[in-house]
């Protein structure tokens, strides 16, 4: 038995070789019967494909379209006749192909499936098993053969390589802009154009940019792919005379692609076609019609960032105890509205305020400034804040609608300081008003309280008649509108108490000043401009003079003043400075001049006389700086004589003009002198020298006097004096003359340094109410122009353009608006020229 089973697993074994053997045979049969069949329209088909991508149908005309397509059908169908020959290979077929492959003899393959003919005894069926076993020992071994066609026999010269090399070199032509399609042979080409499509393309960065329009199709254009763009831009792509198929598709920089409408209808072969596409990313446009690519850009965007803005310093308090900011602005094109956010540091819990945080636009950098520093004093000492702590944070806009806010300051919101006792209480009230209704019954017992012996503390009974009707309003006020009529009124007659009628012109000046700065900021016209001039001029000339009326009355705020009086001639000339500036386009400029103005007004207001405010002291430096000042003009005259002498003495008279005998500055005699008389004159000029030098050494220890330490510069001083003496009494001119020059230079140097011990003495006197008041503005006029007692005006603290600067610019405006004139003008360049006039 097991035996018997053996023998089965072997013959179950050869009978799986066997039918793998037959499997390959099989197919190498079918090959070899197939192939020589097929090739013909396997040729003809590659002919037909090679032709097509090589976009032959597209180039020839229909009728030779048509007959090539027609050709070909012929062929192929003569290819397909002989396919009609094929048959398959039998099972004996394949038998004995194995049985030649493998060089068998007595069929041994055949034998396996082969059974005895007749009847069937058991001596024949144990031979025939016999034989098959033998025969199956022979087909341990078995393989196939490759198929053997007769196509080399039929194509000896290898022409169907040809066919193949074609087909190959015409798939890959077709992956190109120019490779043609299959489509192609049975539809008709595409009506060529009488012209080729002009293509028209540029992108338009946005206006708050200030970037000039890039045309992608220019001339210095044309080779480039690659462009840089501010976010934002708008593309537009415009194609005249094309088939009217063409479409615009964008390529994101993740490979994403997405198809771009045109503006407008679909319009017919020939007409304009236009694609506008806003670039917020960087990707590709590519242009095509019917599956041809007919242009490329590649864009790289910079990105729009947000606005930053800090501050430069910390919140100040200018001289009329307006609030001064410090701060700086960058943003990537500029920003185009800045404002102050204020809030209480700690508001009252249960509190009813009646007045919401002050509103503080801020003035914004000039445009193109490098470091973006800007200031902006806003007064708010009439907001029922002022004199709270309030925490401040600032917030910049650009024209992209980012934001950018600052970090937190927390500072004492400045008030406006009142010296009348009756005018501070009734602040304090207003204020407590203000910021809870609920305390209304307070309030009202504490004004009943100045309204109780009005004898002691009224000076004037108008004061009395006005604070008993406030107080009659606040008795019978039942809403909330009602008491913020009431704290007005709280403040209007504070002010009345404390200024006089001085107050209306003050509040009348800084309404033109703020009109005019809010114009100008807008881009008002030249003749809104104009009138809000009118309106400044008008103002001013009404507060001066009720300045004026105020010094006159009291003659120690006269005297305050000192130094050189402010001239009305000044403030002329700056409000026409203010006005051609605005009208020539230099609108920045005009701002910075009116901050100016501002700063002048706000000086002069802060020149009023306070209490305990004494001037014995500052008369003395004062008259100190006076004998300085003599010092260094007779040290000049000195010098300039000295020369005139020395250069007679060399035969060179120092001045034309001047006759024989005639007098100089100090009486010397000069025209046809004796070498004795010139020796007299060097004498006398080395007397007024040494005098000169002890006049200096009087000058110092009187400084010394004062608490005021004299400087290196006097001392060098005094010791060129004596170089210049003594080279004087040698008869030395020419060093004479460069040792006065030094000592004039020591001595400019020494004033400087007394100046600024002045200033800081100065300072040091100002009482507590007078903190940020006129330490800034030390020395100084309302002009901003060093006083007599602080030396010479060099003229660079005002920044004015020049007259040439003002000539050009309104020479370019009257250029740009005769261009915008010309009807002729396209309307891309009219765009663009608008946009420039609007640029302030």
């Amino acid at each position: 038995m097991a035996e018997q089973s053996q023998a089965d697993h072997a013959r179950a074994g050869l009978i799986a070789r066997l039918g793998r053997t037959r499997t390959v045979v099989r197919g190498a049969m079918l090959v070899e019967r197939l192939w020589p069949l097929a090739l013909p329209l396997v040729v003809v088909a590659s002919l037909f494909l090679s032709l097509a991508w090589f976009g032959v149908f597209r180039l020839l005309p229909d009728w030779g379209r048509l007959a090539l397509l027609a050709l070909f059908g012929i062929c192929g169908l003569a290819a397909v006749w002989p396919l009609r020959l094929f048959r398959a290979p039998s099972a004996g077929e394949i038998d004995r192909r194995i049985e030649r492959a493998n060089q068998l003899e007595h069929a041994p393959v055949s034998a396996q499936s082969d059974r005895l003919a007749g009847a069937e005894d058991a001596f024949s069926a144990a031979l025939w098993r016999e034989h098959q076993k033998r025969m199956a020992e022979r087909l341990g071994h078995l393989h196939g053969d490759l198929p053997q066609t007769s196509v080399p026999r039929r194509d000896p010269w290898g022409l169907r390589a040809l066919a193949a090399l074609l087909f190959v070199t015409a798939l890959a032509y077709s992956t190109g802009p120019y490779g043609g399609r299959i489509a192609d042979a049975f539809q008709p080409p595409a009506a060529t154009p009488a012209a080729p499509a002009r293509i028209d393309a540029w992108v338009t960065p946005p206006a708050y940019t200030g970037r000039a329009p890039i045309f992608l199709t220019a001339d210095a254009n044309r080779e480039r792919q690659a462009f840089t763009v501010p976010q934002n831009s708008i593309m537009a792509v415009r194609v005249s005379g094309g088939s009217g198929e063409e479409t615009l598709s964008f390529i994101d920089a993740g490979g994403g692609a997405h198809a771009i409408a045109p503006e407008g209808p679909a319009q017919a072969a020939g007409a304009a076609l236009s694609f506008s596409q806003m670039l917020s990313g960087a990707g590709t446009v590519s242009l095509s019609d019917g599956g041809l690519e007919m242009a490329r850009w590649q864009f790289s965007v910079v990105p729009d960032t947000p606005p930053r803005i800090r501050f430069a310093g910390e919140p100040g308090r200018a001289v009329n105890g307006a609030l001064e900011l410090a701060y700086e602005i960058e943003d990537d094109y500029g920003a185009v509205k800045a404002e102050g956010h204020l809030a209480l540091a700690t508001p009252a819990r249960e509190a009813r305020p009646l007045f919401e945080a002050p509103e503080l636009p801020l003035s914004l950098p000039r445009r193109g400034s490098q470091d973006g520093a800007a200031r902006t004093a806003r007064d708010l000492t009439r907001h029922p804040w002022a004199g709270e702590t309030v925490t401040l944070t600032l917030s910049a806009t650009d024209a992209a609608g980012q934001t950018g806010e600052s970090e937190t300051k927390t500072f004492l919101l400045p008030q406006r300081p009142f010296t009348n006792p009756l005018a501070r209480a009734l602040i304090e009230q207003r204020r407590m008003l203000a910021l809870d209704a609920g305390r209304q019954r307070r309030v009202q017992a504490l004004m009943d309280a100045l309204l109780l012996w009005p004898e002691e503390t009224f000076d004037e009974p108008s004061h009395f008649l006005l604070i008993s009707a406030v107080r009659s309003r606040l008795g019978t006020a039942g809403d909330d509108e009602a008491l913020r009529g009431v704290v007005e009124d709280l403040w209007e007659i504070a002010l009345i108490i404390e200024d006089g009628d001085l107050t209306a012109a003050e509040r009348r000046l800084r309404q033109a000043q703020e009109a005019l700065r809010q114009a100008l900021e807008n881009g008002a016209s030249d003749e809104e401009i104009e009138r809000l001039m009118d309106e400044l001029r008008a103002a001013m000339q009404d507060y001066l003079r009720e300045f004026a009326e105020r010094a006159l009355r009291n003659r120690d705020f006269a005297e305050s003043q000192g130094g050189e009086p402010m001239r009305r001639s000044d403030l002329e000339r700056m409000l026409d400075e203010i006005e051609d500036l605005a009208k020539s386009g230099a609108r920045d400029q005009a701002r910075d001049l009116l901050s100016q103005l501002e700063t002048m007004m706000n000086n002069l207001q802060a020149m009023r006389p306070q209490p305990g405010q004494g001037g014995g002291q500052q008369s003395e430096m004062r008259q100190q700086m006076d004998r300085l000042g003599e010092i260094m003009r007779r040290q000049q005259e000195l010098m300039n004589e000295t020369f005139r002498l020395d250069q007679f003495r060399r035969g060179q008279p120092g001045q034309e003009g001047r006759q024989p005998g005639q007098q100089g500055e100090e009486g010397q005699g000069q025209g046809g002198m004796s070498p004795g008389e010139l020796a007299e004159a060097l004498r006398g000029l080395q007397q007024g020298q040494g005098g000169l030098r002890d006049d200096l050494q009087a000058l110092m220890e009187a400084l010394e006097g004062l608490g005021i330490r004299p400087g290196e510069g006097f001392g060098e001083a005094g010791e060129a004096m004596g170089e210049a003496e003594q080279s004087l009494g040698q008869g030395r001119g020419e060093r004479a003359v460069g040792e006065q020059g030094r000592a004039l230079e020591a001595l400019r140097r020494g004033a400087q340094d007394m100046m600024n011990q002045m200033q800081q003495a100065m300072r040091g006197q100002q009482g507590p109410g007078q903190e940020g008041g006129r330490q800034d503005q030390a020395g100084r006029d309302p002009l901003g122009r060093p006083r007599a007692t602080t030396g010479p005006d060099f003229g660079d603290t005002v920044d004015v353009p020049d007259e040439i600067d003002r000539q050009r610019a309104r020479e370019i405006l009257d250029a740009i608006r005769r261009r915008l004139g010309d009807a002729l003008s396209p309307d891309l360049e009219r765009r663009y020229l608008e946009r420039l006039l609007d640029i302030q």
